[in-house]
């Protein structure tokens, strides 16, 4: 797994406990649904003012998207070691 990854796996999981689609999301954060898509994917990376929109838009601090997508990447060399 890469960073994108780990983010895109992050960002989808939190979206969906907020209930929302990717429009909606998309809408909320004032960004094009099929960059959330990419996000998701990770086909693309944000930037440090995408995320801090995208973390407004879930409710939560924008270190905790990237904290948690940190965690597993770390989770993942640890089983890949």
């Amino acid at each position: 797994m890469n960073s994108g990854e780990a983010f895109g796996h992050v960002l989808r999981r939190k979206r969906k406990a907020a209930g929302l689609t990717q429009e909606q999301l998309a809408l909320t954060a004032g960004v094009e649904r099929v960059f959330v898509s990419w996000l998701e994917t990770g086909k693309n990376q944000p930037t440090f003012q995408t995320i801090y929109k995208l973390a407004q838009a879930l409710n939560c601090a924008p270190g905790s998207l990237v904290d948690e997508a940190a965690a597993l990447l770390d989770a993942d060399d640890s089983r890949s070691s």
